[in-house]
């Protein structure tokens, strides 16, 4: 069975429900300013594509927040900083 990937107005694909649900665990935070969950993985044991899509799902739920406001770079730094802290705590 085949699923096709849907994309935005701008052309963009959207990420799975399941990036969706790792990009959001990502940006998720409590009232402290800690994450709410935390999956201890070492940065050797995930594949560089795999944080690269990570790292876009997370930065295109950032730009989402922000109302897509073209700070491109912004959103991906800031979502690569959440990502490589995850992997590496």
């Amino acid at each position: 069975m085949a699923t096709t990937q849907k994309t935005t107005e701008n052309g963009r694909k959207k990420p799975t429900a399941k990036q969706a649900a790792a990009a959001k665990a990502a940006t998720a935070k409590t009232e402290g300013g800690k994450t709410t969950s935390r999956k201890k993985t070492s940065p050797a044991s995930v594949p560089p594509t795999s944080r690269v899509q990570m790292i876009e799902v997370a930065a295109y739920y950032i730009a989402e927040k922000h109302g897509f406001d073209h700070q491109h770079m912004d959103h991906w730094l800031a979502a690569e900083k959440e990502i490589d802290r995850q992997l590496d705590a």
